[in-house]
Formats: C-alpha cells, sequence, structure tokens
C-alpha cells in the first residue's frame, strides 16, 4: 500500500491545502513574474512556511509545495547559478517540511502527521502564458520527458511524501512523467491531476475518461483527478473518472471566480467551497481542497465535516 492508501483506510477524506499563489499574493506579496510564486522562495521563504503553516492549523492534511513554478531553467534566467536554482527548488520541500514540524510541535494531542506533496507544475506554467489551461505546447513527448526529468528528481531527493503532477492540460504530459519516473528509479506515490475545459474533458480537449482509463494501469498513480477546474464541473468529472477507475480521485478547483488571462485579474463570485465540497465526496473524491483563490477558510469548512 502507498501512503494515500493507508491513510484513506483510517480516515475517510483526506484534506488537502487550497491556494498558495492567490493566498500569498492576498498577503501583499506580488507574484505578477515570470517566476510566479516560486520567487518567494527566494524573496520571502518566511512567507512560504507562514501560508503552509497556516493551512495545516485550517485542518489540511497535506501541504503542497511551493514548486509549480520552480525550473532550474527559470531560476537561471534570473541570474542564480546552476546549483543555486537546484537549491531553491529542493528550499520548496524543506520549507514546507518545516511548516510540518512547527505544526506538530504546537499540538498537544497526538496526531497523525501531515504530509507534504512536492508540486510538479506543467511545461505551460514555466512558458507562464497560460498554455497550462490549452495543451497546446508544440512539442513531443520526448521534449515533455526532458524538461521533467532533473527538476523530479530534485524534488525527490528532498523526500516528500507524495508528487502532486498537477494542473496537466494533456494526457502526453502525463505519459512523459511516468517516464521520468521510471526512468529515474523515483518511488514517491504520485497524483496526476489535469485542467479541465467542461465536465467531461481536459483543457486540451480529451475526455478525462480516456486519461482515468490509461492512468488506471500505471502503478505509479496513487490517484487521479482534476485541478484549477471550475467547481460546476467537478461532480460530473468524478463520475467520468469513477467508471474507468477504481484509485482514489482527488479533486481540487478554483474558488468559483473567473480568470482573466488578458488582465490577470479575477472576476465574479466564490463558491460556497465547503458545502459544495460535501458533494464531490458523495459523487466519490476522497482527496479534497482548493486551487486557486481558495484560502484557509475554505480548507476549514472542508476539514469541519471531513474530520466529524
Amino acid at each position: 500500500m502507498n501512503v494515500i492508501e493507508e491513510r484513506l483506510a483510517v480516515q475517510d477524506v483526506i484534506v488537502l491545502d487550497g491556494a498558495f499563489a492567490t493566498e500569498i499574493e492576498a498577503r501583499g506579496f506580488s507574484v505578477n513574474d515570470a517566476l510566479w510564486s516560486a520567487k518567494a522562495l527566494f524573496e520571502r521563504p518566511d512567507l512560504v512556511r507562514e501560508v503552509h503553516l497556516d493551512y495545516l492549523r485550517a485542518g489540511a492534511d497535506v501541504v503542497t509545495s511551493a514548486s509549480y513554478q520552480a525550473t532550474v531553467e527559470g531560476f537561471m534566467k534570473r541570474g542564480f547559478s546552476k546549483e543555486e536554482a537546484a537549491a531553491l527548488i529542493q528550499k520548496s520541500i524543506q520549507l514546507a517540511q518545516e511548516a510540518c514540524d512547527l505544526y506538530l510541535a504546537e499540538r498537544e494531542e497526538n496526531g497523525r502527521v501531515p504530509f507534504v506533496a512536492a508540486s510538479v507544475g506543467p511545461y505551460g506554467a514555466y512558458l507562464a502564458d497560460g498554455s497550462e489551461y490549452r495543451g497546446d505546447y508544440g512539442i513531443d513527448e520526448d521534449a515533455l520527458v526532458a524538461f521533467h526529468a532533473e527538476r523530479l528528481a530534485l524534488l525527490a531527493s528532498a523526500q516528500p511524501d507524495l508528487l502532486a503532477c498537477e494542473t496537466l492540460p494533456c494526457l502526453v504530459e502525463a505519459r512523459a512523467i511516468v517516464r521520468v519516473l521510471r526512468e529515474k528509479k523515483i518511488r514517491i506515490p504520485a497524483w496526476f491531476s489535469f485542467s479541465c475545459r467542461d465536465a467531461a474533458h481536459i483543457s486540451d480537449g480529451m475526455e478525462i475518461a480516456v486519461c482515468a482509463r490509461w492512468l488506471d494501469t500505471v502503478p505509479e498513480a496513487a490517484a487521479i483527478g482534476l485541478n484549477c477546474t471550475a467547481p460546476q464541473y467537478v461532480e460530473s468529472l468524478i463520475g467520468e473518472i469513477r467508471r474507468e477507475t477504481t484509485k482514489p480521485i482527488v479533486v481540487y478547483p478554483n474558488s468559483g471566480e473567473t480568470y482573466d488571462a488578458s488582465d490577470k485579474s479575477w472576476h465574479g463570485a466564490a463558491e460556497d467551497f465547503g458545502t459544495i465540497a460535501r458533494r464531490w465526496r458523495t459523487a466519490g473524491a476522497r482527496l479534497i481542497g482548493g486551487c486557486c483563490r481558495t484560502t484557509p477558510r475554505e480548507i476549514a469548512d472542508i476539514a469541519a465535516w471531513a474530520k466529524n
């Protein structure tokens, strides 16, 4: 059994954390940068640790590292050496681990130890052009393998509990990541979550059922699901995934607001996250959290019913 299966054997729902980038932005840190939230790793590591800790205090069982947009190439473009860039990627895991240690030290009663998930963002995050919501990379699977190989090895060397292979817009990128995990002999359980355009399709237009069917045969895939997706599509997407696999389903959609990439702003109203998250559990999800524009408050709302 992997750590997800072990935890789900004694706990009905694994509560994930919420947004990182929009949360540090709400606390006054600008993410208007090609590195996006990853620049906090060298500008405000204290803030990175603080946000992780606040999600744990809200009831999260998992904190996800600030490595979504962290790549050796990206840091080197900002003037860091290759060695410094590698250290920053590993630091993302270390900060999350430090937050877990602080959280456990705060608690008087014994409890389950939280997990650290290493965020493995898509190639589109490195491009910083929104292509993680389209999948139109214009490169093949071998090129994606080359892109992910170094970062995955660096993240794994810092010993996270899980890999969060997230916001994937196309199945070819999931295939590339699986190839890296096998070629590098990385044994850390991974979840694979896709960005989705509607109630049945991932961002490049492929049916999510096709992705789930393929990942069902992949031992490295400990959970399958979606993130960075409009919440109104989640129940239907869970149903599509459930028809193809018995693996745990992971969902952490956006708040319900809509992102305008042209002016990098959010519009509309957020959903009542705690209430609708109950429906996702009824539909079959076992790992539940939030993505863009969700906060510790939304995670606390989920934990309030998930941990009763």
